[in-house]
């Protein structure tokens, strides 16, 4: 049995990443574990609500703490719901030290983490990527599921393929991982430059392997500049597409799937991405 984690804010609920783990881990059989992030530097209210006559206001603090506790029990509440009326196997944890690093201990004894693109952990919202989104998806010690602040079920997989081992990696983790969704219309996508031909790289050796994991999948081989090409052709795709992508990490040197490429990806579309990386 797999696991799954779920990363959940308790004070800024995201159905979309609950409902997401929940229909992942009903079709794989595998046990979700919900992450509360009650990372204790992270408060609903901005320091200025707490100003009284003589500084700050302790009765009005303890109002505002409660407030908190209360919006992070009813979280913890909805999601027990929905984890029951789906009838999977689920456990709570609580973070209540410094939720990035909780997150990230966490995730050495999982198969996957699911957490929405919108999440900061603070009370401030941010553009995606957001700047805890980043740090995690440097750092984490699984595959992650991004996904979009609405939920939609998958019709679709694209995988992205530039012949490097980390976009293999990719590619095997989620079929690895995620069995159920290799059955969707599935198709692979590559880009070579305009003085390269319209065959993938390593074109019989990446066949070969997807006939054993893919056998229908379709072949895109686009020409010209990659994160232009991608970005066009992935702007057509409904928001029931999944994509696939390989390397997040500081440093590590691909001519497609460099560092920025789920930043761009995250800049532009408001897709769920699958993003693992070869260590």
């Amino acid at each position: 049995m797999k696991k799954i984690i779920a990363a959940i804010d308790g004070l800024k609920y995201s159905d979309s990443t609950v409902k997401h783990a929940i229909g992942l881990a009903r079709q794989s059989n595998a046990h979700l574990v919900g992450l509360m992030l009650d990372d204790f530097t992270y408060h609903s209210y901005k320091i200025f609500e707490l100003a009284g006559d003589e500084g700050i206001d302790e009765l009005k603090h303890r109002r505002l703490e409660k407030r908190d506790q209360e919006t992070r029990k009813r979280s913890v509440i909805e999601f027990e719901i929905l984890c029951k009326k789906a009838g999977i196997n689920y456990s709570i944890h609580y973070d209540r030290n410094i939720a990035l690093q909780e997150l990230l201990h966490e995730s050495v004894y999982a198969d996957l983490l699911v957490i929405d693109s919108r999440e900061t952990l603070t009370h401030y919202e941010e553009k995606a990527p957001t700047r805890f989104i980043r740090n995690l998806l440097s750092e984490v010690q699984c595959p992650v599921l991004i996904v979009p602040h609405a939920f939609e079920n998958y019709e679709k997989i694209i995988l992205l393929y530039d012949g490097e081992p980390s976009s293999v990696f990719a590619i095997k983790s989620f079929s690895y991982i995620l069995p159920t969704l290799k059955y969707l219309d599935t198709e692979v996508i590559s880009v070579n430059s305009d003085k390269q031909s319209l065959h993938l790289p390593d074109n019989t050796l990446m066949k070969e392997f997807m006939k054993r994991h893919y056998p229908e999948a379709t072949y895109t081989v686009l020409q010209g500049n990659t994160e232009e090409e991608i970005i066009k052709k992935l702007r057509n795709e409904g928001a029931q597409t999944l994509v696939v992508l390989g390397a997040y990490r500081r440093g590590m040197v691909s001519r497609w799937f460099r560092p920025s490429m789920a930043d761009v990806l995250m800049e532009s579309l408001n897709l769920s991405l699958f993003i693992a990386h070869n260590k």
